[in-house]
């Protein structure tokens, strides 16, 4: 079931399941915490997980004035709060991974943990500020619609679309009733984004990096450079799944994040997960 707070005059929409030590899920660009679902259920049954809509997305509120990343690691530090969760490990894909990057950066108490799945710690490329400018201007023109031939191969990997098209065509249709004056501010946050690849080496967080092998949306060399900048980390390239691993090849994104969740509650990172409610 969905409850939400309010911050900035949005409404923040999440969902909570489970019981144990807190991990909180950040979705990609264009999607909502329905992108989890097939990772809520196995996660739930030892983890207490929040699943949470950015701002804009889902089933929280329309946005209609300029933000950045950092406004949505405030957003998620605030329904960690409503919750009174100390600390979590953060899970992301894509913008999820950008935003959890940040909150081990600017928020580092609150981050046990990382998880980044399909993203990337640089700045947006300058080529692809333009592209996503024009695709801003003609979805305010024409709507999504139009576009989404060009934004499914971005979406999803080359074996999604010839084995999975049932998956596509669903997630054809989410996009399709995306708000997009709010898209079009998540799009400014993601193009003013700065880098954070320079300080990768003071995030002490244990971190799991996954990618999928076909993304080409963030391509494996990000991911591969994420691992690398990161002190403790471990790489996991998830075959068969392009931008939205998590959605493309669940079972093995899934399979993953327990095993590396598992691990932080056994030695030598055993009170990573632990005591991380506030009293």
């Amino acid at each position: 079931m969905m409850t939400s707070i309010h911050r900035q005059g949005i409404h923040l929409s999440f969902s909570v399941r489970g019981d144990g030590p807190p991990v909180v899920l950040g979705h990609s660009f264009l999607c909502s915490g329905e992108m989890w679902s097939q990772q809520v259920d196995p996660l739930s049954r030892r983890f207490k997980v929040v699943n949470i809509d950015f701002r804009g997305h889902g089933a929280s509120g329309r946005v209609r004035d300029p933000f950045t990343l950092y406004d949505l690691v405030d957003d998620f530090v605030a329904v960690l709060d409503s919750l009174s969760i100390e600390r979590a490990a953060w899970a992301g894909l894509s913008i999820g991974g950008m935003v959890a990057l940040r909150a081990a950066l600017a928020a580092r108490d609150r981050v046990s943990a990382l998880i980044l799945i399909d993203t990337h710690a640089g700045s947006e490329l300058p080529y692809k500020r333009l592209k996503y400018r024009m695709l801003g201007l003609g979805a305010k023109i024409f709507g999504m619609k139009p576009f989404l031939p060009a934004i499914l191969p971005i979406m999803f990997g080359r074996t999604t679309r010839e084995t999975k098209p049932e998956l596509v065509s669903e997630w054809r249709r989410r996009f399709a009733a995306i708000d997009v004056p709010s898209l079009l501010q998540v799009l400014g946050a993601l193009n003013r984004r700065d880098s954070v690849l320079h300080r990768l080496p003071e995030i002490a967080a244990p971190s799991l990096v996954i990618v999928g092998e076909e993304d080409s949306a963030l391509p494996p060399l990000y991911s591969s450079q994420i691992a690398a900048g990161l002190g403790h980390s471990t790489l996991v390239t998830i075959p068969g799944a392009g931008h939205l691993a998590a959605l493309e090849q669940p079972e093995a994104v899934t399979a993953a994040m327990l095993e590396f969740l598992g691990a932080l509650q056994t030695p030598p990172f055993g009170a990573r997960l632990e005591g991380t409610g506030k009293c």
